[in-house]
């Protein structure tokens, strides 16, 4: 599934995300729910964003991924802007509710959504197959999505937005309410796609799966990145005994 392109007249960016000095205000709101957020992720890499609830990780997401426009401030993806129709065949977004079909099965669920990218059958139907065997779905791939259990979705979840290889991956609490089994089987996969060159940004609630899972982390809190570090180096800065800990003190004392 890691089918990587190379276009030797496109010179790619240093980084897979760039923000520069991102700011979001809603209608009808006084307060900032991005306040001047600036960070890159490098390529190749997985950096996570954690911050308590309201601390702007949707607003964030949703912007990257073009579903809402930001008040100020520009981003780029792979060197290119929301603006560029090319963009969309180069990311790809697991949200945090189901982006399924409950009454189609998981086959025909994938096979919907790889259509999007324009994947031709001859190629999508083999590419269905090796996902659907690397998540442990293969005998229940034509059964109805309703009839799955929360991480049986989870899974079909993750394959609908990465069937195409995207270059960035956006995944937004991608193991929330899932079994151990389902949660293992997600992020060995992940760490899979990112050895073969996917850069992912990530958030989650699950602060060990952060510590153990990212390269880097940013704490977002009341719509302001405060802290950015590598995981260890940042519990390390703190002085505390994890990330959770670290977490804890850092949003406390803002």
């Amino acid at each position: 599934m890691h089918r990587f392109f190379k276009n030797k007249q496109y010179e790619y960016p240093p980084n897979a995300i760039e923000v520069k000095h991102l700011s979001k205000q809603y209608k009808e709101t006084t307060t900032l729910a991005l306040n001047n957020i600036s960070f890159n992720v490098k390529k190749g890499e997985i950096y996570g964003i954690l911050g308590p609830n309201g601390a702007g990780k949707t607003t964030l997401m949703s912007i990257l991924f073009g579903s809402i426009k930001p008040t100020m401030g520009s981003f780029s993806i792979c060197g290119m802007t929301y603006k560029q129709r090319a963009l969309r065949y180069k990311i790809g977004v697991v949200p945090q509710e189901y982006a399924l079909y409950p009454t189609l099965t998981a086959r025909e669920n994938l096979t919907y959504f790889g259509s999007l990218y324009k994947l031709k059958n001859k190629e999508l139907k083999p590419l269905i197959e090796t996902a659907l065997q690397r998540v442990g779905l293969t005998e229940v791939a034509d059964k109805k999505i309703a009839h799955f259990s929360g991480g049986m979705k989870r899974r079909i979840n993750l394959l609908a937005g990465i069937l195409h290889n995207p270059e960035v991956l956006f995944l937004d609490e991608p193991t929330v309410g899932v079994d151990v089994q389902s949660k293992n089987i997600i992020i060995d996969y992940l760490k899979e796609l990112n050895q073969g060159g996917m850069s992912i940004l990530y958030t989650s609630h699950h602060l060990q799966e952060a510590q153990d899972f990212c390269h880097r982390v940013a704490i977002l809190n009341e719509g302001s990145i405060i802290k950015e570090n590598t995981p260890h180096n940042l519990i390390k800065e703190v002085k505390a005994y994890n990330l959770e800990e670290a977490f804890i003190q850092l949003t406390n004392n803002n």
